[in-house]
């Protein structure tokens, strides 16, 4: 019997803040790979999902929204996006059907017509958005003259996976593959449970808090029966943000904790302890280490 000849590439997922990224990377993947929060810009840095069918490795790279960048923590995400975008085999633009062809969009496809790169058109929450409508939409991208294909699909229900997945499985360079077969995403242990707690955090805030907070993992053992104690510091700039993030009575922080520690726990597959403490770094945005942690360039 022949084996299927391997192939493997890297397939960079750009677009504008919350038009669904880390949704589509997590159901590409089939695990939870990347956060997801109705706040924009949760997605902080490039964060890659492995996902294998058949002899085929496609590599996905989640990418910071791209927008106009106002803050050092907004200019080091906006780089990272097009790094991705620049090292991939394919270029994947995400935009929101509902919401439509929006400023930062347009300005995503300006930079891109200057790359001269092949872009593969993704209209995203078509279950949303009436027929004629979604039609009169991929007829104004098409004239941008950059798509090589349209796709329309939804990230939350899946419909439309199946053709794009079909076109990327063919466009795969060949080769061997890029990791290993159990592995569905680069990021370590300890990233991964700091973002699914940001990701509560943002969940249980909802607009009270602003983008001024970072979660990170100060400890992790493994105990001998199996079990994961996991020590992990909620950092504000603010002393006014801790009574936000504590909660009356330390309920808000406790309902964060405990959201983090079920989902660790079923990524995990074992009981997981898990503490959570406040501290206030004034100007943590401007700590070249949280940008090193990240991933980012501190002077992008």
């Amino acid at each position: 019997m022949i084996e299927a000849e391997t192939r493997a590439g890297f397939v960079a997922i750009v677009g504008a803040p919350n038009v669904g990224k880390s949704t589509l990377l997590n159901r590409l993947v089939g695990a939870k790979v990347s956060i997801v929060s109705p706040k924009v810009q949760t997605t902080r840095s490039r964060i890659l999902g492995i996902c294998i069918v058949g002899a085929v490795q496609i590599v996905f790279i989640d990418t910071p929204g791209i927008f106009t960048p106002r803050r050092r923590l907004d200019r080091a995400m906006v780089a990272a996006a097009w790094n991705g975008a620049r090292d991939a085999d394919e270029v994947l633009l995400l935009v929101d059907a509902e919401r439509g062809l929006d400023r930062d969009t347009e300005a995503i496809i300006t930079r891109l017509k200057t790359s001269e790169r092949p872009v593969k058109l993704v209209l995203n929450k078509v279950d949303l958005v009436n027929k004629p409508g979604l039609l009169a939409l991929a007829e104004d991208l098409n004239e941008t003259g950059i798509f090589t294909e349209i796709f329309m699909i939804s990230a939350k229900t899946g419909d439309g996976f199946g053709d794009l997945m079909s076109n990327l499985e063919d466009r795969m360079p060949k080769g061997p593959w890029l990791f290993p077969e159990d592995q569905i995403s680069d990021l370590p242990g300890r990233l991964l449970a700091a973002e699914i707690t940001r990701e509560k955090l943002y969940l249980q805030l909802h607009q009270e808090l602003p983008y001024a907070a970072a979660v990170e993992t100060e400890g992790w053992k493994l105990k001998e029966d199996g079990s994961i104690k996991i020590d992990q510091i909620i950092y504000i700039e603010r002393k006014s943000q801790k009574a936000i993030v504590l909660g009356r009575g330390g309920k808000r922080i406790k309902a964060i904790g405990e959201a983090a520690r079920k989902e660790l726990e079923d990524l995990l597959k074992t009981r997981i302890h898990l503490f959570l403490f406040v501290k206030v770094r004034e100007r943590w945005g401007d700590d070249p280490d949280r940008y090193r942690d990240l991933g980012l360039e501190f002077n992008a």
